[in-house]
């Protein structure tokens, strides 16, 4: 990138991001409905032994993250890792690190917009879902649009109705675990986590294969990143929101997740709806469900909001790499990149419509490459970061305010854990298609971004 893109890149968008906005941006994206209704699933996979595989994937999500902050801290720019990658390492990673995470937040936007439709049917079942999910993308677009501190205050406020939720929910959990409340004043106690088989009843195996799904749950937090070209004073607030983000999610996957098998047996969490659901019944509180479908209503909300605010950044960068359409760079007098987000916005609108017309399967087919688009790029965020280093040199190095601890180790853990993940996916049938995907993805990128180098030579 040149030094007057450079420029560019600091000076059209504006620092309007406080510390409260990033750590509950990073919250958002990590803690949607995976944790309300999807724990059932890790739960059947690894029983109560799902805390330490939370704990384990925590730690490398954590080594990931310093190591991208490492970077956000010495060069706040927007785009974070696409243009570190192409700054760093070279031309092709930083094409394919943005246009890769472009997509899987195309994705991701795609499928929250769609369940909101379903949401609101709870409440209106005579509003067309298609409805509802244009109304949504409508108002959450218009947001993005009008200036980073406005989506800033919204997804604030979204992520705290989730976090609140958490805390309720953890809360009344150890008043009946403790004291019996709402259970008769029986104190339920801990003996759920080892009596039904065991803490670990599936095995060192059942753990392993969980810890794919517990990878995929903690996507989002890589969205700090993005928000260092936006923070208004981000070699304070990037380390913090780092240091205090990670473990606050620990804590409530970690927190909730002991709760519920504590006051259920593994085998029985999810069988009979909704873990939240279930702990709010048995407090006695009335409309446990209407609780739930707002919270999820403005989780999937939540995402989409960030999703879309990525996504506009990312395009941003991209076309100021010259690894996208010059126009994607137009910035608006209050410092949104409001074509980016307009054409982000598109494309979800398009892929919402093409889900209600398509069959399920090439739904699912673009949701495998998602899940494995995380892999592939907070692996080239490890790499980069080691490439960072070594093209900085070591008197730079030294004068780093916010280091990766134990580089390179960290690094080369990080990378072999995704290994890993990648190889386990291989066992799951949920997921193994997404090997078969991956491949063609990258070749369909490598085809672009040759197709860009002639052009550009033309």
């Amino acid at each position: 990138m040149s030094t007057t893109n450079k420029e560019l890149n600091r000076s059209k968008l504006h620092r309007n991001l406080k510390n409260r906005h990033i750590q509950m941006i990073a919250l958002g994206g990590a803690i949607g409905t995976g944790l309300f209704y999807g724990s059932g699933t890790t739960i059947k996979m690894a029983g109560p032994a799902i805390s330490f595989a939370y704990v384990i994937g925590g730690i490398i999500i954590y080594l990931i993250m310093r190591g991208l902050g490492e970077m956000s801290v010495h060069n706040p720019v927007s785009g974070s890792f696409s243009y570190y990658a192409n700054e760093y390492w070279g031309e092709f990673p930083g094409f394919f690190s943005g246009w890769n995470y472009w997509f899987n937040y195309i994705v991701v936007s795609m499928a929250e917009l769609s369940v909101v439709g379903i949401y609101v049917n709870y409440w209106f079942p005579n509003i067309p879902i298609w409805i509802s999910s244009a109304i949504f993308l409508l108002v959450i677009t218009l947001i993005n649009i009008a200036s980073v501190k406005a989506y800033g205050e919204i997804e604030f406020w979204f992520t705290i109705i989730k976090v609140v939720a958490i805390i309720l929910m953890i809360g009344f959990g150890i008043f009946i675990v403790l004291f019996g409340i709402g259970n008769h004043g029986i104190a339920t106690g801990i003996s759920n986590l080892w009596t039904h088989g065991g803490f670990m009843p599936n095995g060192i195996w059942g753990v392993l294969t969980s810890l794919v799904v517990v990878v995929f749950s903690f996507g989002g937090v890589e969205l700090i990143g993005i928000t260092a070209g936006e923070a208004d004073n981000p070699s304070i607030t990037i380390p913090k929101a780092i240091n205090q983000v990670v473990y606050r999610i620990l804590i409530f996957y970690v927190g909730a997740l002991l709760i519920l098998m504590c006051l259920y047996p593994w085998n029985m969490v999810g069988t009979q709806g909704s873990p939240f659901v279930l702990i709010f019944s048995k407090m006695g509180i009335a409309g446990a469900a209407t609780i739930l479908n707002f919270v999820v209503l403005t989780a999937a909300l939540s995402a989409y909001n960030s999703g879309l605010y990525s996504n506009g950044r990312m395009l941003y960068s991209l076309a100021l790499q010259g690894n996208a359409p010059k126009i994607l760079a137009k910035v608006s007098k209050r410092g949104t990149p409001y074509v980016g987000i307009l054409v982000s916005s598109l494309f979800t609108a398009i892929a919402v419509i093409l889900n209600f017309l398509i069959p399920g399967k090439v739904f699912l087919y673009l949701i495998s490459i998602a899940t494995i688009a995380g892999i592939l790029n907070w692996t080239m965020i490890m790499i980069t970061q080691i490439k960072f280093r070594n093209k900085i040199g070591p008197v730079e190095v030294e004068k780093l305010e916010f280091k990766l601890p134990f580089f390179p180790y960290s690094n080369y853990i990080s990378i072999a854990f995704m290994a890993m993940i990648v190889i386990l996916m291989a066992f799951l049938p949920d997921f193994v298609y997404a090997l078969y995907l991956c491949p063609v993805w990258v070749i369909i990128l490598y085809i672009a971004y040759m197709i860009k180098k002639k052009t550009a030579n033309k």
